[in-house]
């Protein structure tokens, strides 16, 4: 795959290294290696990127509206490290079916666990 969904580089490069065992250094690393994950339909990835405390106990990649679900691109907004903790606000584009195309604007909030990052929880601010 030449372009990295999460659009920032070469998959293998980018967001292909995490999803074939690399750690991410940073948070926005993992979000946008999540991203790509959703858009490639990698549910073990997703999962185990999850922190243990708010992990859901599964995760539908293979539901009709995820198979259904386009996804358009991704813009990150920010990046704020601080320390063992981050969070990264960024804006994902997607089209389930036919239907106009929506935005999904997440605050997300990350920590670093025995030097992995997890996505633990996040935020979606009014428009």
């Amino acid at each position: 795959m030449p372009n990295c969904p999460c659009g920032a580089a070469d998959y293998d490069r980018c967001c292909g290294r995490f999803h074939r065992g690399a750690i991410p250094e940073t948070a926005e690393q993992l979000m946008r290696s999540r991203y790509s994950a959703y858009v490639l339909g990698l549910g073990d990835y997703l999962r185990a990127t999850w922190h243990p405390d708010t992990r859901p106990d599964t995760i539908d990649v293979g539901s009709a509206e995820a198979k259904a679900t386009r996804w358009l691109g991704l813009d990150v907004k920010r990046h704020v490290p601080d320390g063992d903790r981050a969070m990264v606000e960024f804006v994902a584009r997607y089209r389930i079916g036919g239907a106009s195309a929506q935005r999904l604007h997440e605050i997300s909030r990350f920590e670093r666990i025995d030097g992995r990052w997890y996505y633990r929880d996040g935020e979606f601010p009014e428009r």
